[in-house]
């Protein structure tokens, strides 16, 4: 093979590799668009929306109403015990929601999506959680604010208002959601 063989050749592959990356990541793309698409469609309440209410049953028996927490930051947050963003998001609950906002207007309501009470009562005991959760086995409060995905925080400011919204886990996103509530707690 002469130079100018190998060099059409070397031409030709590294043309179809680019023109497979191009398509690559327009798929990719496309993807992730759907994907955001799907988010916001299944996202039913918004930033700027009065949070709708609800009475929740918490793990331990008792019941809080949303209603009755007006005039505190609350962060609402959906999750199960099987999902894992949702599992690695709880760890980070204690330190930095929690403790961080100790004697502060600010409540942390995780609410458990579709589980039986056995099974998150089994799930704190072997994380060693010890603060309030909240229970949702039939999805009636879930499905007031979402249709899909989890996790999913709420933030509510002091007015009653919806401040933040979010869908996943990742530690920026965890980090732009305590610098909300520490804004909106002040």
């Amino acid at each position: 093979m002469n130079i100018k063989t190998f060099g059409r050749k070397a031409y030709i592959a590294l043309t179809a590799l680019a023109i497979m990356l191009v398509a690559g990541s327009n798929i990719a793309f496309a993807q992730s668009k759907s994907q955001e698409d799907d988010i916001a469609a299944t996202t039913l309440i918004h930033k700027g929306d009065v949070a709708p209410d609800f009475t929740v049953e918490m793990v331990d028996g008792s019941k809080i109403a949303l209603s009755q927490l007006k005039g505190k930051v609350v962060i609402i947050n959906f999750w199960a015990t099987w999902c894992p963003p949702c599992r690695q998001e709880m760890t980070h609950v204690q330190k930095e929601i929690i403790d961080r906002f100790k004697g502060k207007d600010v409540v942390f309501l995780p609410i458990s999506r579709g589980e039986k009470k056995s099974v998150v009562e089994a799930f704190r005991k072997k994380e060693n959680y010890t603060f309030p959760m909240g229970l949702d086995p039939q999805q009636t409060i879930y499905k007031k604010y979402a249709s899909n995905y989890i996790p999913r925080n709420f933030v509510v400011g002091k007015d009653g208002k919806v401040i933040y919204v979010s869908v996943g886990f990742s530690p920026d996103e965890f980090a732009e959601m305590i610098k909300t509530v520490e804004n909106a707690a002040k």
